[in-house]
């Protein structure tokens, strides 16, 4: 779902920038006062899992078209909003930046409709409202991150539809666009549903729950393990990757009859060293923010 600049007007773009700027500027406020620094390392390395797992594929049976986790409901679950909506910005400046998947004007629509949506809405108005206090990874758990997904994708399919008609550089017609974005993201949500509940359960097993980290061994074994699933998840799983385009790659060629403006830059990254190179650098730049922050906060003490 990263929309390129070819769908965006200038006006838009520029909304959305000031909108996702202001979302990031109030999450580093709250961050400064609520992280631990323990959890600064874990933020990167989980940010360097989704970015790989952004760029695998998978085939929608039925569809001739594919799709990808966002990841931002796993963040969110597993950081907090603020963190997990920090490190998806990382991942999607990262991709723009460096591997053209989407736009520079288009950026910030990508960074609200990916990251906002699940961070902000899906997981604190859900999630947390359908888990309660349940302990475990039941059912409930399921569930919640299930419905939690759909409604993020959910939104973030109509937030893209808004995007291109408001922008009006694109003939896009909205009911067309639209039926066709919704249901293709409906399928993508159950899959990034049922992917969350089986990673936060992993997770968890390994002692990491809700504002409580494993210490010691546990902790660096955790990390390490991160680091070990992004790393087969980007140089393994990817050459399985789909090429059948995307969600809104799919819905664009359908509206459009097979032409139009394309969806993203990204071409066919899945299948290179793109994954592993680009989960490093995300990871380096978290890491390098959170000792920014961290030398300022004593400085500041």
């Amino acid at each position: 779902m990263h929309m390129a600049d070819a769908l965006i007007s200038p006006a838009v773009g520029g909304a959305f920038w000031a909108a996702s700027l202001s979302a990031i500027a109030y999450s580093s406020r709250k961050l400064k006062r609520e992280t631990d620094e323990k959890l600064v390392p874990l933020t990167g390395v989980l940010a360097a899992f989704v970015f790989a797992a952004q760029m695998i594929n998978f085939t929608i049976p039925g569809t001739g078209s594919s799709g990808h986790i966002g990841g931002g409901l796993l963040l969110a679950i597993l950081l907090g909003p603020h963190a997990a909506f920090i490190a998806m910005a990382s991942v999607l400046v990262v991709q723009a930046l460096f591997f053209a998947d989407g736009g520079l004007l288009a950026l910030g629509c990508n960074i609200w409709n990916l990251g906002f949506y699940s961070c902000f809405v899906a997981y604190p108005l859900i999630y947390r409202p359908i888990t309660g206090n349940a302990a475990g990874n039941g059912r409930k758990h399921v569930f919640a991150a299930v419905v939690s997904a759909i409604a993020a994708l959910q939104l973030g399919a109509f937030s893209v539809v808004l995007q291109t008609m408001f922008s009006g550089v694109s003939e896009l017609p909205f009911k067309v666009f639209f039926s066709f974005m919704q249901p293709v993201h409906l399928a993508i949500g159950i899959v990034e549903g049922a992917v969350t509940a089986g990673a936060v359960a992993y997770i968890r097993k390994a002692g990491w729950h809700e504002n409580s980290l494993p210490a010691g061994l546990a902790y660096k074994r955790l990390a390490w393990g991160i680091i070990a699933v992004a790393l087969f998840t980007g140089g393994a799983l990817s050459w399985f990757a789909s090429t059948l385009p995307d969600g809104l790659e799919w819905s664009i060629e359908r509206t459009t009859g097979g032409s139009g403006p394309a969806a993203s830059g990204a071409g066919e990254l899945a299948a290179s060293t793109a994954p592993i190179v680009g989960g490093a650098i995300v990871l380096g730049a978290i890491l390098a923010a959170g000792f920014l922050v961290s030398m300022l906060m004593k400085k500041n003490a």
